[in-house]
């Protein structure tokens, strides 16, 4: 198949030929199910030439070739609007080598978490998008954030003409800079809620409101349509495969590894989308030996790659690393999908059996076409104790996220005396998790309060506090709404005035 005929389809089968923009567009497919290309593309240019480049010229050479009906022109804009000065190093995301292993620092962005790496892009693909399908409607973001999405979705939708964006997030489930965050974001577009449930809960309602059609029908009526900033959306899938690629680039253009050299990629991962990236990376032709998923307490996906059964009915753990609290990690579906041969009457079923009775269990040839993924967990205890030892070590200080894929890491190593090269996704600031970090190094801190936390992090790590945090100390609460699960969807049709 030649790229030029690239179309997306829905895992579940219900819709196909797609072109790249209507399904940025759509988000979510009718069916309920994710849309994923009809072929992974295969990198064009060498990976040598590849680290000649800047982010932004590495980003066109990998993005154009899943978004084939955006042109030139056009992909180029959105690179450029989104990898501008809204980051705070040209570099865009950087390679820190500390204590033998290479963190990809993705939180340079506006927002300092790995979400802007994407959610920067997405309101440029998504205007553009709506151009090129001639769409009247307004567009409704509508998403589910366990902490970081909500904050780097709006900072990107914020006052885009002919958009609206609602986030709903979990109410104590997130931490405070991630709360202050998105309740103080400025833009007449915004609205933010908190629910009385957890991210999972947030998750499953946002989808349920997808799939309403008669919901849907009342909007089309009003002018509206919904779409999605959550990684279920490929338009925020497509731009996170950049920065494998880039780090790459970057370890031979700094000289740590040679032209097709294996590496390993280790990634503190959620709602999957993240290690997904690194996977299409692979299959564009990245050489990566093994991908690493790292799960902190709530480890579904451990327990998924250990057994080849998922299963969520399991009780649901607030942790330090609250990105990573979930146990319905919509993005596996894209891989269970892979791992059937592309067979979407299976992969329904299994989404199916899932939804019904919160379990389903994979075929040994599926596990088999997964043999790339390890899983692997670290302990509350086990997190904390990996933030200490390594900015004890290094003086380097890495947030909660990033401490469980760097334990992780460790105990791989340990386990298997596998020396390959190693990306451990840096996913956030550890500003973001100011508390969590200073306790982890240095001990309980009381009920001080979370800037003074703050201002002692800068202290210890040498580290500028990020304009991200500075903006939130004494910005003003614009957003206070909450909500029940089951008052979600007449939650936003009281905000768009339905």
């Amino acid at each position: 198949m030649s790229m030029a005929n690239l179309s997306y389809q829905s895992t579940r089968g219900g819709e196909k030929g797609l072109t790249a923009s209507c399904a940025i567009l759509k988000g979510l497919a009718e069916d309920g199910g994710l849309y994923m290309p009809s072929m992974i593309p295969r990198l064009e240019i060498s990976l040598k030439d590849l680290a000649e480049m800047s982010y932004q010229e590495l980003a066109y050479e990998v993005m154009h070739l899943f978004l084939t009906d955006y042109t030139e022109e056009e992909l180029k804009y959105c690179i450029r609007s989104a990898y501008d000065s809204k980051f705070d190093t040209e570099e865009i995301a950087t390679l820190r080598e500390a204590d033998g292993a290479y963190y990809l620092e993705l939180f340079h962005g506006s927002t300092i978490a790995f979400k802007d790496m994407a959610l920067s892009i997405l309101p440029y693909l998504m205007t553009t998008a709506a151009k090129k399908n001639h769409v009247e409607n307004e567009i409704v973001i509508l998403t589910a954030t366990s902490g970081d999405t909500g904050k780097a979705a709006m900072a990107g939708f914020a006052d885009v003409p002919g958009t609206r964006i609602i986030v709903f997030y979990p109410k104590g489930g997130v931490s405070r800079v991630q709360e202050l965050q998105m309740v103080t974001q400025k833009g007449e577009n915004t609205n933010v809620v908190a629910i009385h449930g957890n991210f999972d809960d947030a998750q499953t309602g946002v989808k349920k409101i997808f799939g309403d059609q008669e919901f849907g029908k009342r909007l089309a009526e009003k002018g509206f349509q919904l779409s999605s900033a959550n990684s279920i959306n490929i338009g925020r899938l497509v731009p996170q495969v950049v920065y494998y690629v880039y780090a790459y680039s970057r370890l031979i253009k700094n000289g740590k590894i040679e032209e097709g050299d294996g590496i390993n990629i280790t990634v503190p991962t959620g709602n999957f989308g993240n290690i997904l990236a690194a996977y299409f990376a692979k299959q564009m032709g990245l050489p990566v030996k093994l991908l690493l998923c790292a799960s902190n307490e709530n480890k579904v996906l451990y327990d998924f790659f250990e057994t080849g059964v998922y299963d969520k009915k399991r009780e649901f753990i607030l942790t330090s690393s609250p990105s990573m609290d979930i146990l319905i990690s919509s993005n596996l579906e894209r891989l269970i999908y892979l791992s059937t041969g592309c067979d979407a009457e299976a992969n329904r079923k299994l989404m199916e059996q899932l939804a019904k009775t919160g379990a389903y269990q994979v075929t040994e040839e599926m596990r088999t076409r997964m043999a790339d993924f390890r899983g692997g967990y670290a302990t509350e205890a086990e997190n904390g104790a990996e933030i200490k030892r390594l900015f004890d070590k290094t003086g380097y200080m890495i947030d909660t996220h990033t401490g469980v894929a760097s334990c992780v890491y460790r105990k791989y190593v340990e386990e298997t005396g596998d020396t390959t090269p190693t990306v451990i996704a840096s996913t956030a600031s550890p500003y973001k998790f100011s508390h969590s970090v200073m306790e982890a190094v240095f001990g309980d801190q009381g009920d001080k309060e979370e800037f003074a936390i703050m201002d002692d992090l800068c202290r210890a790590a040498g580290v500028a506090i990020p304009p991200a945090v500075e903006e939130i100390r004494n910005a003003k609460i614009r957003h206070n709404r909450e909500c029940d699960v089951e008052t979600m969807e007449s939650t936003v049709a009281e905000i768009l005035g339905l």
